[in-house]
């Protein structure tokens, strides 16, 4: 305060004003950064521009063409962006529920990982099994040897390779358990994925077992009211679970799989299909020795949340589209 009043003292309220200061002066207003920032979050396609997704030169560049600044970087733009946390070069997919008894489906499935069905607790010789087929494992011979790690330095995998075919991996997934059957076939469909079910069906405790609920998704292998009778038909303990469509998200068997690419399948360096069969084998009989259920924490509860959620956002944007004046 004394600083201020000496200023008032010597110079009056005219002393009171900005000095000058050390540095380059503003050159833009907050009028040119918040345009920048509107045309950021529109879609290049509502302004005309053949571009599926700005960056930061292009937003530069369209700056300058809609005379928003006579000239601009692309740092600047960047730096303006970040403020808001603004990535427009970024993009998520999604996607509509279209499945008209999604809720039931879902939550039965939600239901059986909690252990009970039909509101009734699961039996000890009861099972829930999630079962699924990872398509086209390639068996890519690398042309030059794969490197081992070192100080400093990742593995190095050769980027030519030759082609030594594909197969298909199948695998069920005891869920409270933590227990996989798998095989490989040359490709998938009904042949493959029952012999998939009656490898598990046949042994124990699932052949003895009162109850063996199969949790699988909508492919052509398994789908419809066919692949349920099916399923009875060749084993009358079994009972087919289907997924919603669209969300295999729901599916256990998914983690499982994400498993195998991470740590059996990734970088896919193999001599021919017989390694990738013998590969996946020793892994199940390693990942069967030591691992435990996953822990699922997605409940009935959440998904009425979820679906809640959704129900408010698509009201939303059809009460944003009604008050739109019509052009």
């Amino acid at each position: 305060m004394r600083t201020w009043r000496v200023r008032f003292a010597d110079g009056g309220l005219a002393a009171l004003a900005d000095r000058r200061r050390c540095g380059r002066p503003r050159r833009f207003t907050p009028v040119p950064v918040a345009e920048v920032k509107a045309l950021a979050c529109q879609l290049p396609a509502e302004t005309g521009t053949p571009l599926s997704r700005w960056s930061c030169p292009e937003l530069a560049r369209e700056v300058v063409v809609r005379r928003i600044a006579g000239s601009i970087s692309a740092s600047t733009v960047r730096r303006w962006l970040r403020e808001d946390t603004l990535k427009p070069w970024q993009y998520r997919s999604w996607i509509f529920i279209r499945d008209p008894k999604f809720r039931p489906k879902a939550a039965r499935i939600m239901d059986l990982y909690a252990g009970t069905f039909d509101g009734v607790p699961l039996g000890a010789d009861e099972y829930v099994v999630s079962s699924d087929e990872k398509t086209s494992i390639q068996a890519r011979c690398r042309c030059h040897p794969t490197l081992a790690p070192g100080q400093a330095r990742a593995m190095r995998v050769n980027h030519e390779y030759r082609r030594g075919g594909a197969l298909a991996y199948l695998a069920a997934y005891d869920v409270h358990h933590a227990r996989v059957l798998g095989r490989c076939e040359p490709t998938t469909g009904i042949v493959p994925f029952m012999n998939l079910v009656t490898q598990v069906m046949t042994s124990e405790p699932y052949a003895s077992a009162k109850r063996v609920f199969w949790i699988v998704d909508n492919g052509s292998s398994h789908c419809g009211k066919a692949a349920i009778d099916r399923l009875a038909k060749a084993f009358p303990n079994a009972v087919m679970v289907h997924t919603p469509v669209h969300a295999s998200w729901t599916n256990q068997i998914e983690i499982f799989f994400s498993v195998v690419q991470r740590k059996v399948v990734a970088p896919n360096d193999f001599t021919d299909l017989g390694q990738i069969r013998d590969q996946l084998r020793a892994f199940e009989d390693r990942y069967n020795a030591t691992a435990q259920p996953f822990q699922w924490k997605f409940t009935t509860s959440d998904l009425d949340d979820l679906l809640a959620r959704l129900d408010r956002h698509t009201l939303d944007r059809q009460e944003e589209s009604s008050a739109a004046p019509a052009t």
